[in-house]
């Protein structure tokens, strides 16, 4: 008898957890999302960036809404933004809503979800992606979030 695959975990799903296990369970398995304030907030940066497209700026080319997934790791999402360097490199920039001086622990979950848009990345494209970045709007900053921080997406993810 084999064992029936695993669903695939949502990218936005390990941040959820990362911040707050109780407001994943209720979004992703019980698929109860209530929109308030707080929730139109965090998505109208995202406006700009949910309708898929490809554009060259600035020398570089930019995907938005780019479908993202791992097999390995059986991660499924989509990438904000991922801006291709001149030798093809993936550089993905996740958005989110607020400022980019955020407390550590928070910090740390928007750096999982990126550091697991990077392995994805790695996975569809062969190539290392040795960094991303967070776009917070309010700030209108980036965050710069190296390679190391994808060990916390290792030991959120199952092993298959």
């Amino acid at each position: 008898m084999s064992a029936e695959p695993l669903d695939p975990i949502p990218l936005s799903a390990l941040q959820h957890w990362a911040c707050c296990p109780r407001q994943c369970a209720l979004i992703h398995v019980e698929q109860v999302f209530a929109e308030n304030l707080f929730t139109q907030r965090g998505q109208a940066p995202h406006k700009r960036v949910d309708d898929p497209g490809c554009e060259v700026r600035d020398g570089l080319r930019v995907e938005r809404a780019l479908p993202l997934f791992n097999d390995h790791l059986g991660l499924v999402g989509k990438a904000d933004v991922v801006e291709f360097l001149p030798d093809g490199t993936p550089y993905p920039v996740e958005y989110k809503h607020g400022s980019r001086h955020k407390r550590a622990d928070i910090a740390a979950c928007d750096d999982i979800q990126l550091a697991a848009q990077a392995l994805c990345l790695e996975e569809m494209f062969g190539k290392r992606v040795p960094e991303g970045a967070l776009y917070y709007a309010t700030s209108r900053r980036r965050r710069i979030v190296a390679a190391c921080s994808k060990v916390g997406v290792r030991n959120l993810t199952p092993t298959r």
